[in-house]
């Protein structure tokens, strides 16, 4: 390698916080065409690595999570086809997409490298427009895969904190100011007050929109998996790329850090600290190239009294606090919260467009809301499916309110006097039951209004003691 390209890459080892520009990885054994595409992906604002053979490609793979490969198929040890082959089959499909560079290559080989995932397939001599046009579109194409996964995740998500009043303006004010900085934030308030909508907002406010935004809730995590699914896995030379890698560039936001169990939070503790870490069952320092957002509606400080959570780990992620507004102190902004969930589901959920009278309005604007928006999201669905006619009635509204206000289940009441770990299971139990029913055991649906993944709500279900069959498993 030459020598200002030395000092780049220790440039790049300084500045450990995450990267607005793609990286890519380029496999030749061709010295001439390694340094030239190294030298021109960079003048592109690229960051580049570059590996002689498929030994030193499989070493970068490992070190760091590319977000793309140029790779040539034939190399003096390993033949770009098995590699390709290999790193389909770590994960259940590549990681990252690859274009395949060849000056040999058979329309078998191009078939084959297409049916392994290859993105696309380039002759050499290599055109270099084509070349940049194809990587372009590669990584387009990736991002749009991203979005489109995140948008079905999220779809009933506004793009932004709705809202005018004072609070609100003050709070994306903040966020803005917050997101051109690449300092890690802690979010806290109370449980449906829009966390996550603030953490996307955040993301699309930064430099690094275009990046990997990576949401994950630790209660929706295997508690015997889940430093695996942080960190990533090493196993018999396989690679899991866990979810820091998978935000590599972008935004890890991590919704209820406070169920973070003490083991994990130790380990997380230690990546942001020195800024790297090590996949369970590996032995490589990763370099940890991600902007963690933290979110809880714990009292951390409380449970560093109680010793439930390291002191040392608030201080990592309370570098920037941001605390979430409660819906009580942005009342005003009820009758606009109505209006958006009432045109999001006609639009998306195809439900009957109804409009809320002067008065039910009013009434909700008064309502103390200890759901947040949450609550107000999930009333606005009930009564568009449940109800008839244009006008949504003060009746209408009491009604429902009435109804939230009783246990889900009557058969599990609400265990007030227990600790809020085991009433908040209760809850979900309760909740999830009756969702359930709802939709005659269909849990496919209920991860759509949930807002779960369909796995992820499955091991949910599993550790509640939830038998979905048993009320009408249809999935």
């Amino acid at each position: 390698m030459q020598p200002h390209k030395e000092e780049s890459l220790n440039e790049r080892q300084e500045n450990r916080g995450p990267r607005p520009n793609p990286y890519i990885l380029v496999v030749d054994d061709e010295p001439d065409i390694r340094n030239l595409l190294q030298e021109i992906l960079e003048d592109e604002g690229y960051d580049v690595s570059v590996a002689e053979d498929g030994e030193s490609a499989r070493k970068s793979h490992r070190d760091r999570r590319p977000d793309l490969v140029l790779l040539d198929i034939w190399m003096p040890d390993v033949d770009g086809i098995t590699l390709l082959k290999e790193w389909a089959e770590e994960g259940g499909g590549l990681p990252m997409p690859v274009i395949m560079m060849s000056g040999h290559g058979t329309v078998e080989t191009a078939v084959e490298a297409t049916r392994l995932g290859a993105y696309d397939f380039i002759e050499k001599p290599l055109s270099l427009a084509k070349l940049l046009l194809t990587i372009e579109h590669a990584l387009e194409a990736e991002r749009l895969q991203r979005e489109n996964l995140g948008l079905r995740r999220q779809s009933h998500m506004p793009h932004e904190p709705v809202g005018h009043s004072a609070v609100m303006q003050r709070l994306r004010e903040q966020v803005k100011r917050i997101a051109e900085h690449d300092t890690w934030v802690l979010m806290t308030g109370e449980s449906g007050s829009g966390m996550n909508v603030v953490a996307h907002y955040l993301h699309n406010c930064s430099p690094h929109r275009e990046r990997p935004f990576v949401e994950v809730s630790i209660a929706s995590l295997a508690a015997e998996g889940i430093e695996a699914q942080l960190f990533g896995s090493e196993e018999e030379g396989k690679i899991h790329y866990g979810l820091l890698e998978q935000a590599n560039g972008g935004t890890l936001f991590i919704s209820d850090v406070g169920d973070l169990d003490m083991a994990t939070q130790t380990r997380l503790n230690s990546a942001l600290e020195t800024r790297a870490f090590q996949r369970v069952g590996g032995d490589t320092s990763v370099q940890l190239y991600v902007r963690i957002v933290a979110a809880t509606h714990y009292n951390l400080e409380t449970m560093i009294e109680q010793e439930k959570f390291r002191k040392d780990l608030y201080y990592q992620l309370n570098v920037v606090p941001l605390r979430i507004p409660s819906l009580r102190e942005h009342r005003e902004d009820v009758p606009e919260l109505l209006n958006y969930y009432v045109n999001l589901y006609v639009e998306q959920d195809k439900l009957p467009y109804r409009k809320f009278s002067l008065p039910a309005q009013n009434r909700l604007r008064n309502y103390h809301w200890p759901g947040n928006i949450r609550e107000l999201s999930n009333l606005v669905q009930r009564l568009l499916i449940i109800g008839a006619g244009a006008e949504i009635s003060l009746d209408e509204v009491e009604q429902a309110l009435g109804a939230s206000s009783q246990p889900i289940s009557g058969s599990i009441p609400m265990g007030y006097d227990r600790p809020l770990r085991e009433a908040r299971e209760q809850f979900e139990k309760a909740y999830l039951e009756y969702q359930l029913k709802q939709h005659e055991g269909s849990v496919g649906k209920v991860a759509k209004i949930v807002g779960l993944e369909r796995t992820h709500l499955y091991r949910k279900l599993r550790s509640l003691g939830i038998d979905p069959k048993s009320l009408g498993d249809k999935d």
